[in-house]
């Protein structure tokens, strides 16, 4: 499960985000390409805009589900 208290300062404010288990699979991009992007300095994905539709919220659930080192948090309660 990601650490809250390892985020990456990339992430914009809000209840997704990614920690520094991440090792930029890119697979959250792929997923959820509205929410997620590679940081420019090429070594970690991050949420770049939390989601504002039900489709991003799944598509960011997902994401978090799929990411193989649980680098992917969500403080908030589920949709």
């Amino acid at each position: 499960m990601a650490d809250p208290a390892d985020k990456w300062e990339t992430n914009v404010e809000g209840k997704w985000y990614t920690d520094k288990q991440c090792i930029l699979c890119s697979l959250c991009c792929e997923l959820a390409p509205n929410n997620f992007k590679e940081a420019d300095s090429g070594d970690h994905d991050f949420v770049y805009k939390q989601p504002e539709t039900p489709e991003e919220e799944a598509q960011c659930q997902e994401a978090m589900e799929q990411c193989p080192v649980e680098a992917i948090g969500n403080d908030g309660d589920e949709v």
